[in-house]
């Protein structure tokens, strides 16, 4: 079967392609909105974006990196719309003080206008039994630093660090809601404002294990599928039967009421519950998971709950392929713009990867590839979809020479 054929010359380098996807309009409503750009004569907010894009694709660990690499040419600088290269002062001074909103503005901003090409994940697994509903799955993750160097980041006596709060679409594996904190803020206190559409089910952990929690949700007429912790006072009602053939690692499903205090307290003893008791063959044990829905197979609950490791694997992602766990400036408003930014980065990774690339399935293996062509003036169609079939080929063609060529004649 022959390839698709693609011009593979471009005017402008991979990073310019990659930046001309964020809509001007966007950008500029940004700007407006935070006046991120007032008293500000050279180094803007869109030099800013560009120049921390490019340490975030190249995973630069300092300034001076991005400033050094940055700079490779005049050409290239101009090419993706920057009048000279930043000084590392600059960018400095930049970072800490230009307010960190106008980057998360712009993520939430590029996440709407594209909504409609953040389709299904080609490797997502449809539940039969609640594929109209949307599923959001919570969870937080910790960056560890210095407390000496990040004096608000604080965590425990010693040591220092800053969380994000996520609220991630199980279909798309997109983050839709994000709150960045300092790492003593707990999982539950970090969702405060996590508000979602009726109708919407909401997976976390034992983090999220709070009656307040399930009463405003109940209230807001949303479902939650949450393990439960191990201490938590209820009364079984009722025991339904279990199901046969594969889901044997289903061990109980009852109807509950939580009959503690603290169940009165929030004013939801007198809800119906249901508790699930699920063996986890990886751990070796078993965990209970609670629901306020009556209706669904016990088989689409412990599901519902297992689709939660899919939050892990995009931290683990954006931990492992983007640049989060270094920070280039030590104030609260620099690392809040750095992690905002990454995300961009990660949208615009993801917008290509799935409506671009037709070869690369591994967001990984995709990252890689961008590094490696970012300065590389070909189009970005040819690079996503033709670099890896080019390189297959060369293998095969390629002959090793014989091993009387390899050796060397120092007379």
């Amino acid at each position: 079967m022959s390839h698709r054929k693609f011009v593979k010359k471009s005017d402008k380098p991979l990073l310019g392609q990659i930046l001309d996807l964020i809509p001007v309009r966007l950008l500029a409503q940004s700007i407006q909105t935070y006046q991120s750009d007032k008293h500000c004569h050279a180094y803007k907010t869109y030099d800013q974006l560009v120049a921390m894009m490019f340490g975030q694709l190249n995973k630069c660990h300092s300034l001076r990196e991005i400033a050094q690499g940055i700079s490779i040419s005049l050409t290239f600088l101009n090419d993706i719309g920057l009048q000279q290269s930043p000084a590392k002062s600059t960018m400095s001074d930049s970072h800490t003080k230009r307010d960190w909103q106008v980057f998360e503005s712009l993520y939430f901003g590029l996440l709407e206008h594209f909504s409609g090409l953040f389709r299904k994940r080609a490797e997502h697994k449809v539940i039969q039994e609640i594929e109209d509903k949307h599923v959001k799955l919570v969870d937080a993750s910790i960056m560890s630093v210095s407390l000496k160097l990040f004096p608000w980041a604080k965590f425990r006596t010693a040591k220092g660090g800053i969380k994000m709060h996520v609220s991630l679409d199980e279909a798309k594996m997109i983050p839709d809601m994000i709150h960045i904190t300092e790492a003593k803020v707990s999982d539950r206190r970090g969702v405060d404002n996590f508000r979602y559409p009726r109708g919407t089910i909401i997976v976390d952990d034992r983090g999220y294990f709070d009656f307040g929690l399930f009463a405003t949700r109940i209230d807001d007429g949303n479902h939650f599928v949450t393990r439960m912790k191990s201490n938590t006072v209820y009364q079984t009602t009722q025991e339904y039967d279990l199901p046969d053939g594969k889901d044997q690692h289903i061990l109980k499903d009852e109807r509950i009421y939580l009959t503690g205090q603290a169940g009165k307290e929030a004013e939801i003893d007198q809800v119906p519950l249901r508790r699930l008791a699920i063996y986890k063959e990886d751990e070796n044990k078993v965990i209970a998971v609670i629901t306020n829905n009556l209706e669904w197979s016990a088989a689409t609950i412990a599901e519902l709950y297992k689709r939660r490791w899919d939050i892990e694997t995009f931290f683990k992602l954006i931990k492992q392929n983007l640049q989060i766990k270094t920070f280039l400036g030590t104030s609260e408003n620099a690392c809040k713009s750095q992690i905002f930014i990454a995300l961009i980065v990660y949208l615009l990774l993801e917008l290509i990867r799935r409506n671009i690339s037709k070869t690369y399935h591994c967001f990984g293996h995709f990252v890689t590839l961008i590094r490696v062509c970012l300065t590389q003036y070909n189009r970005l169609d040819y690079i996503v979809n033709e670099i890896k079939i080019t390189v297959q080929k060369a293998r095969r063609v390629y002959k090793p020479p014989d091993a009387s060529q390899q050796k060397l004649d120092f007379r």
